[in-house]
């Protein structure tokens, strides 16, 4: 074979591999879609998770509704599991009607398929009555993650893991300011 063939062959082959893998097949097309949909999907769940919180925490409470939770939504808890709208609705407003002057920070939201995992953190002085436990006037500092499942763009169900322990010392610590540090303890 002269250098010209060869060079020629060469030529055809590269040209050839290039428009075979460019081209890409009908199901790698498919696969890139769907990658393509379900990152879409991802950022429009974790934007309505995101903005649903902090207008809740605002005060709006509507918004707990069907538009943004499924009707057999869970909140599970370690007393039980809470079911429905309504009941997600009233858990969390013992956080609204337990504190004032509350800051409630989502830090960052990550995802990957139809699962969530929120980074909080809650502050307030406990003026009300907060899950039974009359108000003892003390500051809370409280961060915890939340797991979620999404399904069809709504809130299917939460659960929170923060410090228990430490909120229930903060709240019935006496003159304990959830804002300080008390000498060698972090």
């Amino acid at each position: 074979m002269t250098g010209t063939k060869k060079k020629y062959i060469g030529i055809v082959s590269t040209i050839s591999f290039v428009i075979l893998t460019s081209c890409g097949s009908p199901v790698k097309n498919e696969k890139l879609t769907e990658l393509q949909d379900a990152k879409a999907q991802l950022e429009r769940n974790i934007a309505m998770y995101d903005e649903t919180w902090k207008r809740f925490f605002e005060g709006e409470t509507s918004i707990v509704n069907s538009e943004r939770f499924q009707e057999d939504v869970v909140v599970v808890t370690a007393q039980g599991d809470i079911v429905g709208i309504e009941a997600t609705k009233n858990y969390y407003l013992n956080f609204l009607t337990g504190f004032s002057n509350q800051e409630f920070t989502i830090l960052e939201v990550v995802g990957q398929g139809n699962r969530l995992v929120k980074h909080w953190n809650f502050k307030g002085t406990h003026t009300g009555d907060f899950f039974g436990m009359p108000a003892s006037g003390n500051k809370l500092n409280l961060s915890g993650t939340t797991m979620v499942t999404m399904k069809d763009g709504k809130i299917a169900k939460e659960q929170d893991f923060f410090d228990m322990m430490s909120m229930v010392n903060q709240l019935s610590a006496g003159d304990l300011n959830a804002d300080e540090t008390k000498a060698g303890v972090n």
